[in-house]
């Protein structure tokens, strides 16, 4: 699966690692050295992330149901937690820093498919 930015069908990431049971929302990143470039982490049911002992810097897009962006956080250093408030429902986690990422803005619809 693709994460697509429907507005301009631009590829975001070729490859959606979906995270949705408990166990794998819980584990999330953890134990892995980096994501590839191309790669993206989607946690389901997800409304805040932490970065405790992991081993990279990420970018974190949180969006809604519908999955337009709520918010966009880069360069999340290890140890640190992040959170959209009150709008997200899920989040897309990338290896820091992600071009495509900071190119994403408030608003932006996006979409997971082939």
């Amino acid at each position: 699966m693709k994460l697509i930015k429907k507005e301009t069908n631009t590829i975001i990431a070729e490859k959606v690692i979906v995270a949705e049971s408990f166990w794998q929302r819980l584990c999330g990143l953890l134990g892995r050295t980096t994501l590839r470039s191309n790669e993206t982490m989607w946690i389901q049911r997800c409304d805040s992330i932490h970065t405790f002992f992991m081993k990279f810097p990420i970018d974190v897009v949180f969006v809604d149901k519908k999955l337009k962006v709520c918010s966009v956080k880069t360069n999340i250093k290890p140890w640190r937690l992040a959170t959209s408030y009150w709008c997200a429902n899920s989040v897309f986690e990338f290896a820091s820093p992600n071009s495509e990422v900071q190119n994403l803005r408030k608003g932006d619809l996006l979409y997971v498919g082939n």
